[in-house]
């Protein structure tokens, strides 16, 4: 059974698989699941004060936070039809609340700074769009850090536990398998113990009774499990859940555990 948030603790935090660019919102049908799961998950969640998303699409040196007051939209992807390049999330952003987390990072000694002409990419609208379609709740980004490293994005997320008594929803949006060449666009998905067995590793780690020392050297350690790197060839869609599973601080709950573009895909919520 999850604890429930106790009211010195309101912030919820979730990782997800986000999908393939546009494609959830163009109807494709081998994301069918995911859109459903997405729709249906703010019936799980208070409506939150402000969303903060981590997006596996932004990595810069310095931990950079969205400080755009309407931040505008950032295509970051191509080749697809054009109504692809017409979707729109007109949420405010919260420079406020970039302040805010700023401090927090520097209070931790990580480097950060703001960007206030950066907007939305597809790590947050395209989920966004399905869960909050009013886009009438503040939102903005967090970078990853340049070089991947699975340690510094757990500090990242201990630097973020200063938020936990904010009504925020922290959404790590990456994607639990990440391997674009394995991915079936045809949506017809084959048996693939493989990546079967590195998302049950990943089940195992988040959800499982362990101490949170002993989830985060697992996590810091991600390229020893099984088939990591045929999951992951680059690790930047995986990084968002060392950031949650560093802020969370306790055990997940599987929300998601179904496929996306035919393969097994997962989604955690703390």
């Amino acid at each position: 059974m999850m604890e429930q948030n106790s009211p010195e603790n309101k912030a919820q935090i979730v990782y997800f698989s986000h999908g393939g660019g546009p494609l959830p919102i163009l109807g494709d049908a081998s994301h069918k699941a995911m859109v459903d799961f997405m729709t249906q998950l703010p019936s799980q969640l208070t409506k939150p004060d402000a969303i903060l998303v981590i997006s596996a699409h932004w990595e810069e040196s310095a931990a950079t936070l969205l400080g755009a007051q309407s931040p505008a939209m950032f295509y970051d992807y191509y080749g697809f039809p054009d109504k692809a390049y017409e979707i729109t999330y007109p949420a405010p952003g919260s420079p406020e609340l970039a302040q805010k987390i700023a401090g927090l990072l520097k209070k931790n000694n990580i480097a950060t700074r703001i960007d206030p002409q950066r907007g939305f990419d597809h790590g947050l609208f395209i989920p966004l769009k399905l869960m909050y379609p009013e886009a009438d709740i503040p939102a903005l980004q967090l970078s990853l850090l340049r070089g991947l490293n699975p340690a510094a994005h757990i500090a990242l997320g201990k630097a973020l536990r200063g938020l936990m008594n904010e009504n925020i929803l922290v959404i790590g949006s990456g994607f639990s398998f990440h391997n674009l060449r394995a991915f079936s666009w045809n949506g017809i998905g084959a048996p693939d113990p493989d990546n079967d067995a590195f998302q049950n590793w990943l089940i195992e780690g988040c959800v499982d009774p362990m101490s949170q020392s002993e989830r985060e050297k697992r996590l810091i350690e991600w390229e020893k499990a099984p088939f990591a790197r045929y999951c992951h060839p680059r690790e930047e869609h995986l990084l968002p859940l060392h950031v949650c599973l560093g802020m969370a601080n306790k055990p997940a709950k599987l929300i998601f555990d179904d496929q996306i573009l035919g393969k097994h895909s997962i989604a955690f919520m703390w």
